[in-house]
């Protein structure tokens, strides 16, 4: 069946996956979680919490739109050194606070990521290992489709869960540096909000549902939902080469039941605006949709016509949803 969606691609397979949009993706479910989930992932949230991050904040290498950015190194799980962005109000104290995952592709630069959704925030910009200009880590590969399969042998030492422990700490060491988010997670203290896209927000979803310093999330066309699914949709993007990974080696499956952002989704209760897209060639929408099915607690959706692909109407459709980011961590977070 064709998809509802209709573009002129190149690729030898339906991006839109053959979904009617958007009722028959609204129903696709989590996997249920595999035995010690949720022991696994809050044991790897109390080692990340141990970690001092002892951040070293850079000199200011850009103001622009009302922020001053700087560079930070910060540390992390399994004594490695990050580095990333950290940008501040360029006048008046802070007021929110905000960790901001990146792509399959890292980051080289805050791009428009800048400013956070919230007038007087804070934002962290981290580059997990591996991954971006500040991310380097020797021994992990950079290209996504390396990085996707690094120690992906084993659920204590696939990198995907060192990655979510590179926000855990990325937060850390916001809270560390403003002096106004010290307090994020205990009684009457301000909560964080998490921004993620495509690789962070899957590693958000994997994240957020164990730590309390956060408040609200966005999730933009989440990668890593529902596994089992994943594995029978071709794609251009990470997952081709875990499905490619997977025909030698079916028994990888195990693990990957256990960093599948759709079951990690059915413990968030955190409020979350998830955007899905009806059409992505990299990250397949059955994913995106099973992420934003799973959720537990609020949840708002907005439906992109596209993801990774560029298309007639995608200036306008990200200018709506940097909108309805505003009003959404507005009503949901307190300011400091």
């Amino acid at each position: 069946m064709a998809s509802s969606v209709a573009f002129s691609h190149g690729f030898p397979f339906d991006p839109g996956y053959g979904y009617d949009a958007p009722d028959a993706l609204l129903n696709i479910p989590a996997p249920p979680a595999p035995d010690g989930f949720d022991a696994f992932w809050r044991g790897r949230y109390a080692r990340a919490r141990a970690v001092d991050p002892r951040p070293v904040l850079g000199l200011a290498e850009e103001e622009r739109d009302g922020v001053r950015i700087h560079g930070v190194t910060y540390a992390s799980v399994g004594g490695v050194r990050l580095g990333g962005w950290l940008a501040l109000p360029a006048e008046g104290p802070v007021r929110y606070g905000f960790v901001v995952g990146h792509g399959y592709g890292g980051r080289q630069e805050p791009g428009r990521d800048l400013p956070a959704p919230l007038p007087g925030a804070a934002a962290i910009l981290p580059c997990v290992r591996g991954m971006g200009v500040r991310g380097r880590v020797d021994s992990i590969p950079d290209l996504a489709d390396e990085h996707v399969l690094h120690g992906i042998g084993s659920r204590d030492t696939y990198v995907i869960g060192d990655c979510a422990a590179d926000l855990w700490c990325a937060a850390s060491a916001l809270t560390a540096l403003v002096p106004e988010l010290v307090g994020a997670g205990l009684p009457g203290g301000p909560r964080l909000g998490y921004l993620g896209e495509s690789f962070g927000g899957g590693l958000g979803a994997l994240a957020l549902p164990w730590d309390d310093r956060f408040g609200a999330a966005q999730l933009t066309v989440p990668t890593f939902g529902s596994h089992p699914l994943r594995l029978t949709l071709p794609c251009a993007g990470s997952g081709e080469a875990v499905r490619a990974h997977h025909r030698e080696h079916p028994e990888v499956t195990d693990v990957l039941g256990y960093f599948d952002a759709a079951t990690a989704a059915t413990r968030l209760t955190l409020p979350t605006l998830v955007a899905a897209a009806l059409f992505d060639p990299s990250v397949p929408p059955p994913g995106q949709f099973a992420v934003h099915n799973a959720l537990a607690g609020e949840r708002e959706l907005q439906v992109l016509t596209a993801g990774h692909f560029a298309y007639r109407g995608m200036a306008a459709e990200a200018a709506e949803l940097d909108a309805n980011r505003t009003r959404f961590f507005g009503e949901r977070l307190s300011p400091a």
